[in-house]
C-alpha cells in the first residue's frame, strides 16, 4: 500500500506504526443518530458512531499484539515535541490551528486513511437541521444504506451547534461553530489501532506529556481498559471507569451501540489524582473521543455482538489548539482571536484590559461571526424558519452585543454603516485552510450580512427601549407584590412579532436583569398568530367559555376520509354564531360536530372538504334534511367542525346523518397536494437542497408553495422544474402512505416541516425515488392522476421568501384549455397560425411604435403651428422690454405642450417667459413654464414658479430654472390658474426691474 508523504511544519517524524490491511467486508447497520446530553467534556451533541472489525482470529479480548500477517509494518522518523518546545511555538506557526489540522490529516493519511473534504454545514440527512458532528456525512455507510468507498477515512469537519448557545463565551470551550478532526473505520480496524494511534498522535506527534493525560473508559469495557493500561502504559490512577450516561453511545432504543473512551488534558497535575473529577473543566478538558460500535441492542434490551464493527473518533481542533498554544481558553487561539481583535478595534477597547463581561461579549462575537460566515457561504440565508432562523438569530445577537460594546458604523468614518462585513473579512481571511470556497463567495457573504444588519438596526433601537420599559415594569411589579419579576408572554411576543427580537435575545436580556420570561404565554401568543393568519372563513367564533365546555363535552372526531368518502354519523354538537344550540332549522347556517366523518378538516395547508349531510325518514326512507357543507375546520384539536347551511328540513343534536364528500373536489385537492410534494422535491433538485418550505396552500383550483430562497427564479429554472415534475407524473409511480413511529420516519429520510409538532406516530407519504414527507393530507394513489403541472406565477412575498402558484390535474387541464382558447381567438383576429403569433405581434408593435411616433410628430408640429399663432399674443413689459406669453392650448398633450413652449422661447427675442396650459383628458391638466436666460438671470425660476400655479388646479410639479412641467386634476380651474400666472409674472418682473 502506497503511503503518502508526511508533510510537517516541525520537521521529520520518528516512530513505528502498523497499518492494517484493508478488508472489503460488507457493512450492514441500521439506526438513527440521537444527540447525547452535553457533559463537561467534548460531546458536541454526540452524533458519534463507532464499530470495529476483527484484528485476527483471536477473541475480541486478546490483549496481545495483532498477528503479523494482518499488518504491514511501516516506520517514519519523528521529532517529538516536549514541554519545552511547546513554549512559544505559536510564534513560529508550528502549533497554529492550520498546522494542527494538517498534521492530524497527514498522520492518518500515512496510515492508509483516505482524506475527505469537510461536508457542507447543510446536511443531506433530512432528520438533522445542520451538520453537528464529523460522522454525519458517513451515516448512510454506518447504516448500511451506502457502500463504503474506502475502508478508513479522516476529515476535518466544519460543524454548527446551537443548543449550548448560552454557554458560548462564558466557558472556555463552548462554540456554535467548531471543527472536528476525525478518523473513521468502516469494518477495517477497531479498538487496538484506534487507541494506540490516538495516544501516539497525542504524545509523539503533538508532544503532549503523558503524565498530563487522563483516560476515561466505559465501566464494563475491560478490553479498552486493558489496551490503555497494559499496551499503551497509562497508569491505573489516570484511567477512570465511567457509567453508561457518560461513556456508552447509543443510536436509539434499539440498534448499533458501543462504549466510548476519551482522552483528557490536565491543566493542574499538581492537584494529584486522589478524588480527581474529569468533569471539572477548570482542571480538565476532553479533547479526543473514541467510540467503539460493537453491539446491537435488541428489542428486549439485550446486547449482541455486531459481526462488523466500526470506529469513529473526534478531536476538537479548537481544544487542541488551546492546549498547544497555551492560552486560557479556546477563544484566544489563532483560530478565533484575530476576529476578537478586530471587534475590539471597532469598539475602541483593549481586550487585554477589558473586564470579564466585555471579554465574554467579544468572545461571543468572535464565535458567532465564524458561524454566520460559513453558514452563508454554504447557502443558508437569514429567514424566520429552519436553518435561516439560526443565521438570523446569531446575526442579531452579534449586532446587539456590538452595540452594547459601543461599535458604531463600519470603522471607516461611516457611523451609519454596517460592522458585520468588516468582521466577516477577518473570518474569510482565516478560512483558506478550512474551506477555500469561502473566499470566492466573499461578495455574497458581505452583501447578505450588510443587508441583514441594517434591516435589524432599523427596529432595534425602538425594540430595545420597549424591552427596557417592559423589564422595568416587571421589576417594579415584582418588588411591589413580592413576586419573582417576570416578563409576560404577550410582551415577549410583541417584541418578537413587531420588532424582530428573537425570543432567545429577549430571554437573555431579561435574565441579565433578573427577570424571567413566561414562555408558555409566548407559545400561546405564537399559536394565536398562526390561527389568525388563516383566512377569515377558517375562524370559528365562540362565545366566552363555550370552547372549553365544547372541548370537554365532545369526544375527538374519528376521521374516515383516507378510506371512504361517505359514512353514517351522529350529530354530537351544534353551534350557531359560535354558541351551542340543540337544533337548527332550514335556511340557517350551522357548525356541526359529528362523532365520525369522511370530511377532511383543513390542516397541513390543505383546505377542508365540501359536500352534504343527509337524514331520512325512518318509515319510508323519504329524504328529510339536507345540509350543504362548505368548509371543515379543527379549532379544538381533533374535534372537526363542519360549517354549512341547512338547505331543507332541520338538524338536531343526536340525529343520525349520512355524510358524503364531494368526490370531484376531493380529487382536485389530492392532486394538488401530491403535486406540492413533487414541487418541493423539484425545487431542491434544481436550486439546491438548502431551500425549505415556508408555507403552503392546497386548494381545489390551485396550489401555493412558499419557500426560502434569496432571489427570483430564472426562466430556465422554472422550465426545468416544470419538466422534472411532469416527467415524474408521466412515470406513473405508485404513491405510498404508511403510519410509523416518528423516529423511524426520520431514520427513513422523511422531510419534516420545521417548527411543526408531531406525535409519536406519524403518517409518511412517499413517491419512491422522488419524495418522502411527513404529511396528514390526502394524496393520489399514482402520480399519473396528477395529469400535468404548470407554474402560473413566481414572486417574492417577504425577505428571503418566494411564492409559487401552480395548477395540476383538472385545474391544469382547465388552465391549458383556457389559454388555448385565448390563443385560438388571437390567431383568428391576427389571421395567422399559432406558431406565427409572436412574430405577428412583434410586427404590430413595431408598426404601432412607428405610428405613435408619427402621431407624436404631427401633434408636435400642430402644437408648434398653434404656438406660431399664439406668438402674436405675446405682450411686452415696458420696464424690462420682456415678452410674456400665457395661454391655453385646449387639449394639447404634455409632450406637444412642451414642444410649443420650447418653440416660443426659441422664436421670441430674449428675455421671454412662456406659460402654457391644456386639458388633454378628463380630470387632467398639463402646465409648462419655459424661461429664457435673461429671465433666469433676474432670479425667476420656472421650477419654483410652476409649482404654485399647479396647486390652483389641484396638482403640483417642478423642474429646472429654465424649464418645468406640472399637472393637476381640476380642468375647470385652468383659466383661473393661467390668469394668476400672468399676474404673478408681471408683478415679479416689474419688481426685478424697479
Amino acid at each position: 500500500m502506497e503511503i503518502p508523504k508526511l508533510i510537517d511544519a516541525t520537521g521529520p517524524l520518528s516512530f513505528a506504526y502498523a497499518v492494517p490491511k484493508l478488508h472489503p467486508w460488507a457493512i450492514s447497520a441500521r439506526s438513527d443518530l440521537r444527540p447525547r446530553r452535553a457533559q463537561n467534556n467534548m460531546r458536541y451533541t454526540r452524533f458519534t458512531w463507532r464499530r470495529s472489525t476483527r484484528l485476527s482470529s483471536s477473541s475480541k479480548h486478546n490483549a496481545g499484539p495483532p498477528k503479523k500477517k494482518n499488518f504491514l509494518i511501516r516506520s517514519v522518523s519523528v521529532h517529538p515535541m516536549d514541554e519545552d518546545t511547546l513554549e512559544g511555538q505559536i510564534t513560529n506557526n508550528s502549533v497554529s490551528g492550520d498546522a494542527i489540522r494538517r498534521r492530524f490529516l497527514n498522520y492518518f493519511a500515512a496510515r492508509g486513511h483516505k482524506i475527505l473534504p469537510s461536508a457542507s454545514l447543510v446536511p443531506d440527512d433530512p432528520t438533522v437541521l445542520l451538520t453537528i458532528a464529523g460522522m454525519l456525512q458517513f451515516k448512510p455507510i454506518f447504516l448500511g444504506k451506502q457502500p463504503r468507498h474506502a475502508a478508513s477515512v479522516a476529515t476535518a469537519q466544519r460543524c454548527i451547534r446551537t443548543n449550548d448557545i448560552q454557554n458560548v463565551g462564558r466557558t472556555s470551550r463552548h462554540h456554535t461553530f467548531f471543527e472536528m478532526l476525525g478518523n473513521f473505520s468502516f469494518g477495517d480496524y477497531f479498538k487496538r489501532e484506534a487507541i494506540n494511534w490516538s495516544w501516539e498522535l497525542t504524545t509523539k506527534e503533538f508532544g503532549l506529556p503523558p503524565e498530563r493525560l487522563w483516560v476515561s473508559v466505559f465501566e464494563d469495557d475491560d478490553e479498552a481498559y486493558s489496551i490503555w493500561h497494559d499496551e499503551v502504559g497509562v497508569s491505573k490512577e489516570h484511567i477512570k471507569r465511567m457509567g453508561e450516561e457518560d461513556n456508552f453511545w447509543t443510536s436509539g432504543v434499539t440498534g448499533p451501540c458501543g462504549p466510548c473512551s476519551e482522552i483528557y488534558y490536565d491543566f493542574h497535575p499538581d492537584q494529584g489524582y486522589s478524588n480527581a473529577d474529569l468533569g471539572d473543566d477548570t482542571r480538565f478538558i476532553e479533547f479526543y473521543n473514541l467510540v467503539f460500535m460493537q453491539y446491537n441492542r435488541k428489542d428486549d434490551g439485550s446486547l449482541e455482538p455486531l459481526k462488523q464493527k466500526n470506529i469513529d473518533t473526534g478531536m476538537g481542533l479548537e481544544r487542541m489548539a488551546r492546549i498547544l498554544q497555551k492560552v486560557p481558553n479556546n477563544y484566544e487561539t489563532d483560530l478565533i482571536f484575530p476576529i476578537i481583535e478586530k471587534a475590539s478595534k471597532l469598539a475602541m477597547i483593549s481586550y487585554a484590559n477589558a473586564d470579564n463581561v466585555t471579554k465574554t461579549n467579544l468572545k461571543i462575537i468572535g464565535d458567532h461571526m465564524r458561524a454566520v460566515v460559513f453558514l452563508i457561504s454554504d447557502g443558508v440565508l437569514p429567514s424566520n424558519i429552519g436553518r435561516g432562523y439560526v443565521v438570523r438569530r446569531l446575526i442579531r445577537r452579534i449586532v446587539r452585543i456590538g452595540r452594547l460594546l459601543g461599535i458604531k458604523g463600519d470603522g471607516d468614518q461611516n457611523s451609519e454603516g454596517a460592522f458585520l462585513p468588516v468582521l466577516a473579512e477577518s473570518v474569510i481571511e482565516l478560512s483558506n485552510h478550512i474551506d477555500p470556497l469561502v473566499k470566492t463567495r466573499t461578495t455574497r457573504i458581505l452583501d447578505e450580512l450588510e443587508r441583514e444588519e441594517l434591516r435589524f438596526v432599523n427596529t432595534l433601537e425602538r425594540g430595545e427601549k420597549l424591552l427596557d420599559q417592559f423589564l422595568s415594569n416587571a421589576l417594579s411589579f415584582g418588588h411591589t407584590n413580592g413576586d419573582k419579576p417576570q416578563l409576560s408572554g404577550k410582551d415577549a411576543f410583541l417584541l418578537y412579532d413587531t420588532y424582530g427580537f428573537p425570543i432567545e435575545i429577549t430571554t437573555e436580556v431579561a435574565e441579565e436583569k433578573g427577570v424571567s420570561v413566561d414562555m408558555n404565554g409566548f407559545d400561546v401568543e405564537m399559536e394565536k398568530q398562526r390561527q389568525q393568519s388563516q383566512a377569515a372563513h377558517n375562524v370559528v367564533k365562540l362565545s366566552v367559555g363555550s370552547d372549553s365546555e365544547l372541548a370537554r363535552d365532545i369526544p375527538d372526531t374519528e376521521f374516515l376520509g383516507y378510506e371512504t368518502l361517505s359514512a353514517s354519523a351522529i350529530v354530537k354538537g351544534l353551534l350557531v354564531d359560535g354558541n351551542p344550540v340543540k337544533e337548527v332549522s332550514e335556511g340557517n347556517d350551522a357548525e356541526i360536530l359529528l362523532n365520525r366523518t369522511p370530511f377532511y378538516a383543513e390542516s397541513g395547508g390543505q383546505i377542508g372538504d365540501n359536500g352534504f349531510l343527509y337524514s331520512f325518514e325512518d318509515e319510508d326512507g323519504t329524504q328529510k334534511t339536507i345540509i350543504e357543507i362548505k368548509d371543515v375546520q379543527k379549532p379544538f384539536g381533533n374535534i372537526f367542525v363542519h360549517k354549512g347551511k341547512i338547505r331543507e328540513g332541520k338538524i338536531a343534536v343526536g340525529l343520525e346523518v349520512d355524510a358524503a364528500v364531494n368526490a370531484k373536489l376531493r380529487q382536485r385537492a389530492k392532486v394538488h397536494h401530491t403535486a406540492t410534494h413533487l414541487l418541493q422535491a423539484a425545487l431542491k433538485s434544481v436550486i439546491g437542497e438548502e431551500t425549505s418550505q415556508a408555507g403552503s396552500l392546497v386548494a381545489f383550483d390551485r396550489l401555493r408553495f412558499d419557500f426560502n430562497f434569496h432571489r427570483p427564479l430564472l426562466e430556465h429554472e422554472i422550465t426545468e422544474i416544470e419538466e422534472l415534475i411532469n416527467r415524474w407524473i408521466a412515470e406513473a409511480t405508485h404513491v405510498q402512505t404508511k403510519v410509523m413511529p416518528l423516529a423511524d420516519a426520520k431514520r427513513a429520510g422523511a422531510i419534516a416541516m420545521f417548527g411543526e409538532k408531531y406525535g409519536e406516530q406519524v403518517r409518511v407519504v412517499e413517491v419512491p425515488g422522488v419524495s418522502m414527507e411527513l404529511c396528514g393530507g390526502t394524496h393520489v394513489s399514482n402520480t399519473s392522476e396528477v395529469r400535468g403541472f404548470k407554474i402560473i406565477s413566481e414572486q417574492g412575498i417577504a425577505s428571503g421568501v418566494r411564492r409559487i402558484e401552480a395548477v395540476a390535474g383538472e385545474a391544469y387541464v382547465e388552465y391549458v384549455n383556457s389559454r388555448d382558447n385565448y390563443m385560438k381567438r388571437l390567431c383568428s383576429m391576427l389571421k395567422v397560425k399559432a406558431e406565427d403569433v409572436t412574430k405577428r405581434v412583434e410586427n404590430i408593435l413595431d408598426e404601432l411604435r412607428m405610428t405613435r411616433n408619427e402621431v407624436s410628430n404631427l401633434r408636435n408640429q400642430l402644437a408648434i403651428l398653434k404656438a406660431s399663432i399664439i406668438a402674436s399674443k405675446a405682450f411686452i413689459i415696458e420696464s424690462s422690454n420682456m415678452r410674456v406669453v400665457v395661454e391655453s392650448m385646449d387639449d394639447t398633450d404634455a409632450d406637444a405642450l412642451k414642444s410649443a413652449a420650447e418653440y416660443l422661447v426659441g422664436s421670441l427675442q430674449d428675455p421671454v417667459a412662456v406659460v402654457l396650459g391644456s386639458c388633454p383628458g378628463d380630470q387632467k391638466v398639463s402646465l409648462v413654464a419655459a424661461f429664457s436666460p435673461g429671465v433666469v438671470k433676474m432670479g425667476i425660476q420656472a421650477g419654483k414658479f410652476i409649482g404654485g400655479i399647479a396647486k390652483i388646479c389641484g396638482g403640483g410639479g417642478g423642474g429646472r430654472p429654465n424649464f418645468a412641467q406640472a399637472g393637476g386634476k381640476n380642468p375647470e380651474k385652468l383659466l383661473v390658474a393661467l390668469e394668476s400666472a400672468r399676474a404673478e409674472l408681471v408683478a415679479a418682473l416689474n419688481e426685478k426691474t424697479s
